[in-house]
This record gives structure tokens, sequence and C-alpha cells, in this order.
């Protein structure tokens, strides 16, 4: 496992600050050169500061509307495209869903991979997957969806696990989180995340169970940490009472590693939760990736129908486990 080459990897959401946390650990602990690139949205810059990621900010999310979307991928990939060819010492591109990386990499000529975990995401996989050199996505999802979406069986390399089993890799939990949010370690705690209603696969879904279960929650003795994806949600739910949000970004892993029950209209959260033993419940509306139906079958999450279901009482906490993945991960990353 090793390059002269480095590896150019942009980041356009916080799940994939700590996804690529362990690779970049394993890139330098092989003697490869790295570069980070990130948008600013939602709490990607925060979570850089807070793990002391070297980075430099390109460009911000192109808002709800598709509209939006359009101009803001055009401007960061242009964008991205200078800074690439500043940078003569870059051997390939690498991103976990990054449509501005896939176009940079293509204009530049450069070697690209892709990385996903959810095949409803559709128009972002029908660009990115006709645009880079490689796509990585968890075997669970099924070849067929993907083929559907346009992806070519040379481009195609599928990986054993899932994307929370890299992130997880070196995970020993931050003991002061629970003392960072001025939380009572005998009382219940709840961390709630809301629906990524700024996503195009969320367009049209309407989806009231996150705020009778918040309000739920609000009602009972469990202390609520609610980790707002956007400023507009985090100025929708502040002053509430009974709720807490983080004033800064805390260390995600560890906060679901100490709660007692986990609830999220999206994947991330509730994934790690669900790894690390978290009683764990999914409020999506749309419908269910490969990735989170697996982890129903299995027993390691729920879906969540009324907020009543919910058990509101301290748990055991388990030691956490340690994830293997990101080794194979990273070592297909860099094979060509």
């Amino acid at each position: 496992m090793s390059t002269r080459r480095t590896v150019w990897i942009d980041l356009t959401n916080s799940p994939h600050v700590l996804f690529f946390r362990p690779i970049l650990r394993r890139l330098d602990a092989a003697g490869v050169p790295s570069v980070v690139t990130a948008r600013d949205f939602a709490q990607t810059l925060g979570l850089l500061e807070l793990y002391r990621i070297p980075h430099t900010v390109i460009g911000r999310h192109g808002g709800a509307a598709v509209g939006g979307k359009v101009v803001g991928l055009a401007r960061r990939s242009l964008a991205l495209t200078r800074f690439g060819r500043s940078r003569r010492d870059i051997g390939q591109a690498v991103s976990h869903g990054s449509n501005d990386l896939a176009v940079a990499a293509r204009l530049l000529r450069i070697h690209s991979t892709v990385l996903h975990d959810f095949e409803g995401a559709t128009t972002m996989h029908r660009i990115n997957f006709r645009l880079v050199d490689k796509v990585m996505v968890p075997e669970v999802i099924p070849w067929s969806a993907l083929q559907a979406l346009g992806l070519q069986e040379r481009r195609y390399r599928p990986y054993p696990g899932i994307k929370e089993q890299v992130t997880l890799a070196d995970f020993e939990p931050d003991p002061t989180v629970v003392d960072q949010l001025g939380l009572d370690p005998a009382r219940p705690i709840a961390v709630l995340r809301p629906p990524a209603t700024m996503s195009l696969y969320h367009r049209g879904i309407e989806n009231t169970l996150f705020d009778d279960v918040l309000a739920h929650l609000r009602a009972s003795d469990a202390q609520v940490v609610l980790l707002p994806r956007t400023p507009e949600q985090a100025r929708t739910f502040a002053g509430a009472d009974g709720v807490t949000i983080p004033a800064t970004p805390v260390d995600g892993p560890s906060l679901v590693y100490a709660a007692d029950l986990v609830v999220s209209a999206g994947g991330t959260m509730n994934r790690e939760a669900a790894l690390l033993g978290t009683p764990t419940w999914t409020t999506f509306a749309g419908e269910l990736g490969a990735v989170d139906r697996m982890l129903i079958e299995t027993g390691r999450m729920d879906i969540l129908e009324r907020p009543d279901q919910l058990v509101i009482a301290k748990r055991r906490i388990d030691a956490p486990g340690h994830e293997a993945l990101a080794d194979a991960v990273t070592r297909e990353i860099l094979a060509r």
C-alpha cells in the first residue's frame, strides 16, 4: 500500500469527516501524502477543526432548491478544478458522494474514486456513476439497483460491511462528552437528529413523526440532545425546554455511545449507534436503503411508528468493539 502521488479527499458533509479520519491515518502511516478540501455545510468545518485535520475550504451547499444545487455544482466544480490545477502532485481524487469532485477530476484527467452507501440518492448517482473511474459501495446494496442508475460493471467495487464500520475503526469513546453538554449521567439521554430536508431524496416526503417524538421525549424524564443538520434547523429548535443543542461540534460516536436511545430520520448517526449497541430507531419516511434494511433485519435498528414505542430508561453500556474494515477500504482506494 504505497504511492508517491498525493490522494485528494473532498468532504461535502459532516459524516464524511469521521469516515475519512481513519483512512487519513492509514494513508499517513503508509507514507502516502494527502490533501483535504471541504464544503462549508452542516458541521463539516467544525468537525475538521475538532479533529485538527488540515483542510482547504472550497464552496458551500447550494440549498434545497434544484436550481440552487445546479448552480452550486457548477461553481464548486470549477473552484475544485482550479485547486486541482494548482497541485501537480495529486495522483487521484476520492470522496463519499461528491459530484463536485467527480466533475473536477474528469476535467483534470485525474483518476477518481467515489464511495456511496445509499442507492436512493438517484440524482447524485446518475452524475458521478458516469464520471468516476471507480465506485465503492457496501456489497449489501443490490447490483441491479446500481446498474439501473447507470453504473458499469468495470467501475463497480463492492466491499464487505458498511461505511460506519470504517468510521468506527479506531473508536475510543471520549468519557467527557456527557459533561461537555452539561448532562446528568444518572438520567436517560436521548440523541435526536432531524430529517435531511435539504436533500433531494427527502423532497416531497411529509414526516411529522420526528416532531411527535421530540414532544414525547420532552414530556418524559429524558435529556434530549438534538443535533441539527443546518443553521435553520438549529434556529427552529433553539430555546425549546428540555432540549440541548451543542454550541460547538462534539464527537458524535462518543455521544451516541453514551446515549440510552437514538432517533434519527437519516442514516449515518443511526448506523453508528446501532453498531455501538445503542437502542436505535429510524423515523425515515421514504424507502429505506439496503444498509438500513440489513440493520433492521439483524435486530440492530428498529422502525419507529409511534413515540410510545421508545424505551426511556438507562441502559448497560458494554465496551465497544473495534472494526477492521478501514484497512481493506484504504487498500482498495489506492488500488487502480
